[in-house]
C-alpha cells in the first residue's frame, strides 16, 4: 500500500504496561511505535527525537506526572495529539489534563480495536473521550453556567461548531466556509468563549451531550 504509518509514543511508568502496548502496536499494520518513556520527563526528552504523530499518556507518574507532561509538550510540540489513557475516572483529572491539550481520555479497560479508533481519531484531530470523560466535561461545564450551553451562538458559530465536531482544523473550516483562516479562527474562539470551555475537544464533547448540532 505504501501508506505511512501513525507514529506513536507510549509514556507509562510500568514496564509491563509499556510491553504491552507495544505489542498491541504491532497487531495493526497503520500504527507504528517509535518510542518509550518512563514519565513525564523522559516523554519530553524523546519526543523531539522520536517525531510522534501520537502519544499514549499516563496519568500517575513519578517524576512528572502526565498533566504537566502533556502541557508542555503540547506547547513544545503542537503538532503532537496526546491521548490520556489511565485507570482512573476522577472528574478533576480529566478536565486538568483536557485543558492541557490532551485530545483523548481513555480508561486502560478499553479494547485494542477502541484504542486503535482512537489513536486513529487523535492522529486526524477529532476528539477521543470515554463516556465517563465525556460526563465528567460536561458536569464541569454545567457548574459554571446557568444558561443552556450554545444558547447564544451564532448561526456561523454553529456552523463552525459543526465542523469542528468533524474534526477539521481552523484552515480546512476557512477553505469549507471561504473565509479566512484567520477568522475562522476568531470564531472558533469565540465559540470556545461562549461554551465556556479552553478547548476543542471541550467544545466537542459538550455540543455531543447536549445535542447542539443537529
Amino acid at each position: 500500500m505504501g501508506e505511512e504509518k501513525i507514529r506513536v509514543m507510549i509514556v507509562d511508568d510500568h514496564n509491563v504496561v509499556r510491553s504491552g502496548l507495544s505489542a498491541f502496536l504491532m497487531a495493526f499494520d497503520d500504527l507504528e511505535m517509535v518510542a518509550e518513556a518512563m514519565n513525564g520527563l523522559d516523554a519530553l526528552e524523546k519526543c523531539g527525537q522520536a517525531n510522534p504523530d501520537v502519544v499514549l499518556m499516563d496519568l500517575i507518574m513519578p517524576e512528572m506526572d502526565g498533566v504537566e507532561s502533556t502541557k508542555q509538550l503540547r506547547q513544545r510540540f503542537p503538532h503532537v495529539q496526546v491521548i490520556a489513557l489511565t485507570s482512573f475516572k476522577d472528574d478533576d483529572l480529566v478536565q486538568r489534563v483536557v485543558k492541557a491539550g490532551a485530545i483523548g481520555y481513555l480508561l486502560k479497560n478499553t479494547t485494542a480495536s477502541e484504542l486503535a479508533g482512537a489513536i486513529r481519531s487523535a492522529y486526524a484531530g477529532q476528539p477521543a473521550l470515554a463516556p465517563e470523560a465525556t460526563q465528567a466535561l460536561v458536569r464541569a461545564t454545567r457548574g459554571t453556567s446557568f444558561q443552556s450551553p450554545g444558547s447564544d451562538l451564532t448561526q456561523r458559530e454553529r456552523e463552525v461548531l459543526g465542523l469542528m465536531i468533524k474534526g477539521m482544523s481552523n484552515v480546512e473550516i476557512a477553505d469549507r466556509l471561504v473565509i479566512s483562516p484567520s477568522t475562522a479562527k476568531f470564531h472558533v474562539s469565540s465559540v470556545l468563549a461562549k461554551l465556556g470551555v479552553t478547548s476543542r475537544t471541550e467544545a466537542v464533547a459538550l455540543a455531543l451531550k447536549n445535542r447542539l448540532i443537529e
